[in-house]
């Protein structure tokens, strides 16, 4: 049986201040689950004090991006090794506004991916195909390439979850509808079967990212493989994260 995850991509927002104040309140309001992960990606600045709090808590704290180097003359850059030492489990890699914001390539990916997985960590390695590519019929295309490529030589894909979040549908408020996002889901599966095995693809955790929020996470959830969502604004408010976690699928 797959655990679910759900998972809030903070984005660049809240100070460490704000962090501290919003991770006390969810904590003060989190429930226990026996199949689903609660995971809260702030900003780097908020990592260590969100921590802190997270220490007894039953949330799992995750990373936004990390360098694929360990140590050295890398102005600005945050190593897998930093991130694990104060508690980091998951890092994001691949995110799209990483892709198109600034410049990052599935290389790149791959070299952080399999960094992040050798440390001990785990890696959320997002796909997703932009709008131009879903019209023009690229969808399953664009997300096998970008997952054959992110995934080169790295063996250990139980450490590894996928998150498809379509372009098109990330801080739009247009969110793929549960039959679109499960059908590349399922192909991401099969996909995954081809490369590893049945066994491997079977339980791998496939979450969807794209506007999504309490009033599409019951039916999203429903979908057989769709194993959880990666949450942009939704996950900013207490209440609405909440929801979101407490989903009825």
């Amino acid at each position: 049986m797959r655990r679910v995850i759900i998972a809030g991509n903070w984005k660049m927002y809240k100070t460490p201040t704000e962090s501290i104040n919003f991770v006390k309140e969810l904590v003060e309001k989190e429930k226990k689950y026996d199949n689903r992960d609660v995971l809260i990606c702030p900003p780097f600045t908020s990592l260590y004090p969100v921590s802190e709090i997270l220490r007894n808590s039953s949330i799992k704290l995750g990373a936004q991006n990390v360098f694929f180097e360990d140590v050295g003359p890398y102005t600005g850059e945050i190593s897998p090794f930093m991130l694990k030492d104060i508690g980091v489990e998951y890092v994001i890699c691949g995110h799209s506004e990483r892709r198109n914001i600034f410049g990052e390539t599935d290389e790149i990916i791959n070299k952080k991916v399999k960094r992040v997985v050798e440390t001990g960590m785990k890696a959320i390695l997002c796909v997703g195909e932009k709008l131009e590519q879903r019209e023009n019929g690229e969808t399953f295309k664009v997300v096998e390439n970008q997952i054959k490529k992110s995934l080169e030589k790295i063996d250990n894909i139980e450490n590894v979850v996928i998150a498809y979040e379509p372009v098109w549908a990330i801080g739009t408020g247009k969110t793929a509808l549960p039959e679109q996002a499960e059908e590349v889901h399922i192909f991401i599966r099969e996909l995954i079967s081809k490369i590893y095995n049945k066994d491997i693809a079977e339980n791998l955790i496939i979450i969807y990212g794209g506007s999504v929020k309490p009033e599409n996470i019951d039916q999203l959830m429903k979908e057989k493989d769709i194993d959880g969502v990666l949450v942009g604004g939704a996950c900013l408010q207490i209440d609405s994260f909440l929801r979101i976690i407490d989903y009825r699928g």
